[in-house]
C-alpha cells in the first residue's frame, strides 16, 4: 500500500481514537511526503511561468501564450476527473478498489508532466493560424484552416503519447501501485485536453483577435480640404 494511503487511514483513526488534548506529528518518509505535497504546487506554478516565457519568445507576443496555456486547465479537469471516477467506482463496488486514486505525490508529478505535454496541441493550432494571418487571412478563416490541417498531427501525437503512458496507468511491474496515479492523471488529462482544445482554443483565439482589433487605435483621418470658388 502506498505511504499516502497509509497516512490517510492513520489520520482517520487518529481523528476518532486520539484523546482530547493530544497532538501528533509525522516523521521520516511521511514528513517528506507532506512537505512534497506543498512544494509541488510551487513547482507547477514555476513550470507554467517557464512555459509562458518560452511561448512568448516563440510567438513574439504576450497574448498568444495565454491562449496556449488555456489547455492546461482542460487537462487538469481530465486528470482530477479520471482519478475521482476510478476512486468512486471502487467505493461503489463496481470493481475492486484501486489504491491511491487521489491527489498524491505521483499524481501531482503527472500534472507537472501535463503542463509540457498538452500545450503542444494549442501550439500547433496557434502557430499555423498565425502563419495564415501573415499570409493575409482573417483570424476566423485562419483558425478554421489550422483546425483542418493540424487535426491529424494533433491526434497522432496525442494518441501515441497516451499509448506510451498507458502501461503505467494500467500498472505493470514492481511498484506499479505507486506509479499508477501518475499514469492515470496523464492519460485522463491528455484525453480531455486533446478533444476540448479543438473547440476551446479556436474560440479563445478568435475572441482575442477580435478584441485586439477593437482596442487597436484607428488612424486619424486628416480633414479634407474644401474647395472655395471665388467669383468676381
Amino acid at each position: 500500500m502506498p505511504i499516502g494511503a497509509v497516512m490517510e487511514k492513520a489520520e482517520s483513526l487518529l481523528a476518532t481514537e486520539l484523546p482530547p488534548g493530544f497532538l501528533y506529528a509525522w516523521g521520516g518518509d511521511a514528513k517528506s511526503l507532506k512537505d512534497a505535497n506543498t512544494e509541488i504546487w510551487w513547482v507547477l506554478i514555476l513550470a507554467l511561468i517557464i512555459v509562458y516565457m518560452a511561448l512568448a519568445a516563440q510567438f513574439e507576443s504576450l497574448l498568444h501564450p495565454f491562449t496556449v496555456i488555456l489547455s492546461v486547465p482542460l487537462a487538469a479537469f481530465g486528470a482530477f476527473g479520471t482519478l475521482w471516477l476510478l476512486d468512486l467506482g471502487g467505493k461503489l463496488g463496481l470493481y475492486p478498489p484501486i489504491p491511491a486514486m487521489n491527489v498524491n505525490l505521483f499524481s501531482q508529478i503527472g500534472l507537472v508532466l501535463l503542463v509540457g505535454l498538452v500545450t503542444k496541441n494549442s501550439i500547433l493550432l496557434v502557430e499555423y493560424a498565425n502563419q495564415r494571418r501573415d499570409a493575409g487571412d482573417e483570424p476566423h478563416h485562419a483558425m478554421l484552416e489550422a483546425g483542418r490541417v493540424r487535426l491529424r498531427p494533433i491526434l497522432m501525437t496525442a494518441f501515441s503519447t497516451i499509448a506510451g503512458i498507458l502501461p503505467i496507468a494500467i500498472g505493470f511491474g514492481a511498484g506499479a501501485e505507486s506509479r499508477r496515479p501518475m499514469g492515470v492523471a496523464v492519460v485522463g488529462g491528455m484525453l480531455t485536453s486533446t478533444f476540448l482544445t479543438l473547440f476551446v482554443i479556436p474560440v479563445v483565439y478568435t475572441l482575442f483577435s477580435d478584441l485586439g482589433r477593437k482596442l487597436k487605435r484607428q488612424p486619424e483621418v486628416a480633414p479634407s480640404a474644401q474647395a472655395v470658388t471665388v467669383g468676381k
